[in-house]
């Protein structure tokens, strides 16, 4: 993570000989190590401690896990000449004393090309020579030209910058460049590598989750303005009725669920409103549930309305969904200009509630409803004709909003009946508009004693008379 100075560590000498581990002759290259051919032919390898039962110890993957065994990846022209004073028993003790017994496994590389053969998942750090010299390809009047080389090559690798005495501003911006932090090579000793190693490979975790956090949260903004643009605009423009929406998808942290809605004047002053819900209430419902309703309001503007523009839905739905099982319910209602009368039609959908001035709510007709759309290949859906009156109100709504139970640990469900008595109570309190759905639907989340599991889509109509 680039920046502007390194993060300040107090920087100790070699420790006192009583608390050193034992000299570390192989630390760097020897007989039994894993080793490669540098391109002069020198043998490169890798070091593994062992215990003093003689036991092997393994190095872990990655840098999630940094609480056993540390392998390290050194990449200088003279690694065995930097890592001298490098014990091959990191001894750490408790609080009791007791020797823990950390052990560092070294591979060695003399350059780059050999880094790359090298570089394993294994890998917990890389300790890289800032004195590296360029190679082909790389800029050479840019002094961090190895450094950045490794950093492109191992993104979720912690690295250590190596510098000579001194070299305070070179080290520095090696870690400007992404380097985690910096040691000097006349500093290096056991201990201090030890924890140099492990604090570079916290930080390196520690910033790889941050820009994981990151991205996430960018991807859940994009996500939600995407589906606040796939949610409908009412186009009402030159309407006198009043409108109001209340909308929850069932999906957590979502925007938009499998229940979809629109309603659009057209130009013959006809309101038509819609309201549907996609069996089930995932994403790929969500996806479709927004063509459907992009497709019925295009079909609505181009002049279609009732058993057409039904059926035509249909196709689109037989079309578009994922499977054969995948079905939707709808409610249409097209409001004459004069606000009187309305035509309805149910493709499998609950039949809206109608409160007339002076009358406690109830349901349309529901009788001549025809299957939900995607069930039955060439059926009809009958437009029934009914009447409005001067000031009325029309509440649509979807399957989520009357299924939820009526107390804890009944299996009764509110159902219709008891969805009108609900919204009657609340229309005899003087409650309208938003302040009616959103009063209805808090007191369908009450009764079932938590948070509806279905998509909830509700919207209101409503006429004054003149």
């Amino acid at each position: 993570m680039p920046a502007s100075v390194p993060v300040p560590r107090q920087r100790t000498g070699p420790a006192p000989e009583a608390e050193r581990g034992p000299a570390a002759d192989s630390a760097v290259g020897g007989p039994g190590d894993a080793s490669a051919e540098d391109p002069e032919g020198e043998p490169a390898g890798d070091s593994e401690g062992v215990d003093s039962h003689g036991t092997s110890r393994g190095a872990s993957h990655g840098t999630g896990s940094v609480g056993g065994d540390l392998t390290l990846l050194v990449i200088a022209d003279d690694p065995a000449g930097d890592l001298t004073t490098a014990p091959d028993d990191l001894a750490q003790q408790d609080g009791s004393g007791t020797t823990t017994g950390t052990r560092l496994r070294i591979r060695t590389a003399r350059n780059l090309t050999e880094a790359e053969r090298l570089l394993t998942d294994d890998i917990h750090c890389i300790l890289v020579d800032l004195a590296l010299p360029a190679v082909s390809g790389m800029d050479a009047a840019d002094e961090l030209a190895p450094l950045k080389h490794v950093l492109r090559l191992a993104p979720r690798h912690a690295v250590l910058a190596l510098a000579a005495e001194g070299d305070v501003e070179r080290a520095a911006a090696a870690v400007r460049a992404g380097a985690q932090d910096y040691l000097f090579r006349d500093e290096l000793d056991g201990r201090l590598l030890s924890r140099a190693i492990r604090y570079a490979v916290e930080r390196k975790r520690a910033d790889i989750a941050q820009r994981q956090l990151t991205e996430s949260r960018l991807r859940a903004q994009e996500n939600a303005r995407l589906e606040r643009g796939l949610l409908p605009t009412p186009l009402l423009q030159g309407s006198d009725l009043r409108f109001s929406s209340h909308y929850r998808p069932g999906r957590s942290r979502a925007l938009l669920g499998g229940d979809f809605y629109d309603t659009v004047r057209t130009p013959d002053g006809t309101v038509h409103a819609m309201i549907g819900d996609v069996c089930g209430h995932g994403p790929d419902e969500a996806a479709l549930g927004v063509e459907l309703r992009i497709a019925w309001r295009a079909l609505t503007l181009a002049g279609l309305c009732g058993d057409r523009l039904l059926a035509t839905l249909q196709q689109v739905l037989e079309h578009e969904r994922e499977s054969e099982e995948i079905f939707a319910t709808l409610c249409t209602v097209d409001i004459a200009p004069d606000g009187r009368r309305a035509g309805l039609c149910l493709a499998g959908h609950p039949s809206p509630l109608i409160t007339r001035e002076g009358r406690a709510g109830e349901l349309l007709p529901y009788e001549d409803g025809g299957p939900a759309l995607g069930l039955l290949p060439g059926a009809r859906w009958p437009r029934r004709q009914v009447e409005l009156g001067g000031s009325w109100s029309l509440m649509m709504y979807t399957d989520g909003l009357i299924e939820g139970r009526v107390g804890p640990g009944t299996t009764q469900r509110l159902g219709q009946e008891g969805m009108v008595e609900m919204v009657n109570g609340h229309l005899a309190d003087g409650l309208s508009g938003d302040d009616l759905l959103e009063a209805a639907v808090a007191r369908a989340r009450e009764l079932n004693g938590g948070e509806l599991t279905d998509d909830v889509a509700v919207l209101l109509l409503g006429r004054d008379a003149p």
